[in-house]
Parts: structure tokens; C-alpha cells; sequence
């Protein structure tokens, strides 16, 4: 009998169109109040979700709160409809003394039984790390930070 003890993880490729090798920071499907009359997925409603899909990763280098201060690039590539599935992938490309850069890139799964997977957006946000106080305060460096592996 297979226990979660013994159990050997199975990999599973990623669906393809999807960058291999990475896991999504967030995955969701618009619904209907998220569209137009027509199906097309607002433009701000899909700038929410990378605002947060950047801050997974600048959370965790920040190990704690961060702010958004900069939306420094945002391109909408192709339109997203009602019932996409969208795979969002965060990677940091710049960490200041108060500030992480992200680098965000939005795909949608359509008509997945047939596997048809398109880019939609990309786009790069600075954020900044704050205290209770909401005042910035310095990126820890990463000999600070404290991974659960380590305790």
C-alpha cells in the first residue's frame, strides 16, 4: 500500500505551450463578471491578477510585506476570454535596497482538450518592501532569510 511516506512523486510535464521547468506563482479562470458583454477579460482585471501573481516572489525576498510602486511595463499580446485558464509565471529580475523588480508573464490555456496555449501578457513591476509602518525598509540579504529547510 502506497503511503503519503513512501509515495514517489510522478513529474508531469507541463501543458505544452507552458514554460517547462517553472511553477506558476498563480493559476486562475476568468469568469463572466470579469468580461465585457462581448467575453473579452478587462484589461484591468488581468492587471490585478499579475499585481498579485509579482508579489508571491517579492513577499517572499522581502520576507514580509511589499508595496506595488511601479508598473514600469505592461503589454497585452493577445485577448483573453471567459473560461481561458491562465497560468501566471514570476521571476525576479532586480532586487535594490528597498526595492524588487518582477518580471511577469501571463499564459492562457483555450480549448485545453486540444492544448491550444498563447502568451497574453507580460509585464514588469517594482515593488517595495515596507514594515508595520507601511514606511520602506531594506531587503534582507539572503544569508538573513530564514528558508524552512533551515529550521
Amino acid at each position: 500500500m502506497t503511503t503519503p511516506e513512501n509515495a514517489v512523486p510522478v513529474p508531469t510535464p507541463a501543458p505544452r505551450g507552458l514554460p517547462a521547468g517553472k511553477m506558476p506563482e498563480l493559476r486562475v479562470m476568468p469568469a463572466p463578471s470579469d468580461a465585457n458583454v462581448y467575453g473579452d477579460v478587462f484589461g484591468g482585471w488581468i492587471m490585478a491578477q499579475v499585481d498579485i501573481a509579482g508579489s508571491l516572489p517579492a513577499t517572499r525576498r522581502a520576507n514580509g510585506r511589499v508595496a506595488t510602486v511601479a508598473v514600469n511595463s505592461f503589454v497585452f499580446k493577445n485577448p483573453v476570454f471567459v473560461g481561458d485558464l491562465l497560468s501566471f509565471y514570476a521571476d525576479i529580475t532586480k532586487v535594490g535596497n528597498t526595492s524588487i523588480t518582477v518580471y511577469v508573464e501571463v499564459y492562457a490555456e483555450r480549448n485545453r482538450l486540444q492544448a491550444n496555449t498563447v502568451k497574453v501578457t507580460e509585464a514588469t513591476l517594482t515593488y517595495v518592501a515596507t514594515g508595520d509602518d507601511r514606511k520602506p525598509r531594506k531587503v534582507p540579504a539572503l544569508d538573513e532569510l530564514i528558508f524552512p529547510q533551515d529550521r
